[in-house]
């Protein structure tokens, strides 16, 4: 069952990545995906310098985005969690759009390292709001640092009306513009980020038992909680720093992954599931499938913008959702 599983998701993001390719306002034919990698060939410039790019953007975020979800969720011992809950997209958008209204003529390149700066910000004012680390404190929490940076990014927006439209393009989430040097920003990091992923599982897995039963089986309960929200946050923000804040991601597609493993395995365990290696590694691979995919779509319903990855994210999450 492992083994027909591992199969299926690599096939799929095999077809996924080639659709990627495929698929745009210029489509590439497939015999072209084989032979145009020289320079001087046909599509040579619109493989190399607009769909490759937002491809290992897309693999690599969507796998951030969705092994943040699972830590999250293995934190704050709620399926149903996500990044949002503890209000680091919102923070990270907010240092953003205020960068993006108050310094119009500021460099895309910065907003980045303004996301990502925002997002950590964002996090130590939550350790320091919450002064603990209980799941139920950090989540409430967490919701109400999610709405007033929410609110504090629609303030600010009113308020600058004349360039509000540069905000409304990043906020929508995208891939749409996304070149070599978003990738040189955000892969080295997640490459860092992704392996270190692993190191929680097991006491992630021991958390869902509670805190005093996963204290007497060795795990600093506090030292956890803390280092995994440190990854989480940093995933999330690199992700939300060069594609905007999309969510979806890192709510559904773990809660998919433990669908499949407690059909597998009805003593699955409903927060974090039996093995969370195994979850973790399925989430990272269903990540990137979910983001290109919802990318590939977007460019083939939006020729002009291509601007609708968190639309066709949702709409593919709802589908998900009502087919559980």
């Amino acid at each position: 069952m492992k083994i027909a599983l591992v199969i299926f998701i690599t096939l799929a993001l095999a077809g996924c990545a080639l659709l990627s390719l495929h698929m745009g306002v210029i489509p590439v034919p497939w015999r072209a995906l084989l032979t145009d990698w020289q320079d001087g060939r046909e599509h040579y410039y619109v493989l190399m310098e607009y769909r490759l790019p937002r491809l290992l953007l897309a693999l690599f975020v969507g796998a951030a985005l969705a092994v943040a979800g699972v830590l999250v969720q293995g934190i704050v011992r709620n399926p149903l969690a996500s990044p949002d809950i503890l209000g680091i997209n919102h923070a990270a958008s907010l240092a953003s759009v205020g960068a993006l209204l108050l310094m119009p003529s500021l460099s895309v390149m910065v907003l980045p390292l303004l996301a990502f700066a925002g997002g950590m910000a964002g996090l130590i004012l939550l350790k320091m709001l919450a002064k603990t680390h209980q799941p139920m404190k950090l989540a409430l929490t967490g919701v109400a640092l999610s709405a007033c940076w929410a609110s504090l990014t629609d303030y600010l927006m009113l308020l600058h009306p004349q360039d509000v439209n540069s905000a409304l393009l990043w906020l929508t989430g995208s891939l749409w513009g996304r070149d070599w040097h978003f990738v040189k920003i955000a892969v080295p990091l997640l490459i860092l980020f992704l392996p270190l992923s692993l190191r929680f599982c097991r006491d992630l897995d021991l958390l869902a038992l509670g805190d005093a039963r996963a204290a007497t089986l060795g795990v600093s309960v506090q030292r956890t909680r803390f280092q995994g929200l440190m990854l989480a946050v940093a995933m999330t923000a690199t992700g939300v720093a060069v594609c905007g804040p999309i969510s979806f991601i890192g709510l559904v597609v773990p809660h998919m992954v433990r669908q499949d493993r407690r059909r597998a395995s009805p003593l699955a365990d409903a927060r974090f599931g039996p093995d969370g290696r195994v979850v973790a590694g399925h989430c990272r691979s269903a990540g990137t499938n979910h983001s290109s995919a919802a990318g590939a779509s977007g460019r083939r319903a939006d020729r002009h913008y291509r601007r609708t990855v968190v639309c066709l994210a949702a709409c593919e999450n709802a589908i998900n959702e009502i087919t559980y």
